[in-house]
């Protein structure tokens, strides 16, 4: 029981940030809206990607959704930093609560933040008229799977926090892994027409089982790959977890 309280107290602290400047909610969504308004619109009309018995705009939103959370967690670590140089990290790390509490409980609150950019998402989707699966199954699904997605991805920012150490450096490194992990998946094209060199890329990446688990429920309703891709996602999340709990006391060498 303490440690789930550890767990939560840290979230509920996270979360308070969120509160006091809503604006940057706004302000992350703003790229993954251009992909849906701009991007999506222009190849649905054009048909340059063939997505079989639904179009291209229902494929691209699972993919747009998982950017949206992406761009909440993967600069979280940088936040790790920026506690360590105000001294809130160390008074943190000091508390009797375990180190990997303080990880659990900043992804978490990772995740929880990335709830809010994807329903900013979902209207957006609903409002250009993309027909998504939203039933009693569907929301609390994906709803899993953008908190564990969240959590697996905030936790990688915070285990290369413990690394690069500066903001500047987390800064360089969040934008050099965002795009790569986002074109190295199956969010914007199908993975039939990749090569056979990126097909294996994909197969390590765990944004495409993130982008297939939401495919399946809001778009194809195909779930037979559903067990995998979400046990594909708990497997990454608790390695990722794992290693940056072992990790975070470099941060403050």
């Amino acid at each position: 029981m303490n440690i789930i309280s550890w767990v939560f107290t840290i979230t509920e602290f996270e979360l308070r940030k969120l509160r006091r400047d809503f604006s940057q909610v706004f302000m992350r969504v703003i790229q993954p809206a251009l992909w849906l308004l701009v991007f999506g619109q222009v190849f649905a009309k054009a048909r340059v990607v063939l997505t079989g018995n639904y179009s291209y705009l229902q494929f691209l939103t699972p993919g747009v959704l998982t950017q949206s959370v992406i761009f909440v967690a993967i600069f979280y670590g940088l936040t790790l930093v920026w506690e360590r140089d105000l001294g809130l990290l160390h008074k943190l790390l000091s508390t009797p609560a375990p180190r990997y509490t303080v990880i659990i409980g900043k992804a978490l609150s990772a995740g929880v933040r990335s709830i809010i950019q994807a329903v900013v998402v979902f209207i957006l989707a609903v409002i250009i008229g993309v027909h998504l699966n939203l039933n009693a199954f569907t929301i609390p699904g994906v709803t899993v799977v953008i908190v564990l997605c969240g959590m697996c991805f905030s936790s990688l920012s915070m285990l290369l926090a413990a690394f690069m150490k500066t903001r500047e450096r987390m800064m360089g490194i969040g934008q050099a892994i965002t795009m790569p992990l986002f074109f190295a998946s199956s969010a914007i094209y199908p993975v039939d027409m990749m090569p056979d060199w990126l097909k294996i890329v994909v197969r390590f990446n765990p944004l495409s089982y993130v982008v297939d688990a939401m495919r399946a429920m809001l778009v194809t309703r195909n779930f037979s790959n559903l067990p995998a891709d979400i046990g594909a996602l708990v497997l990454a999340t608790g390695l990722l977890v794992g290693l940056a709990s072992a990790a975070i006391s470099r941060i403050i060498r």
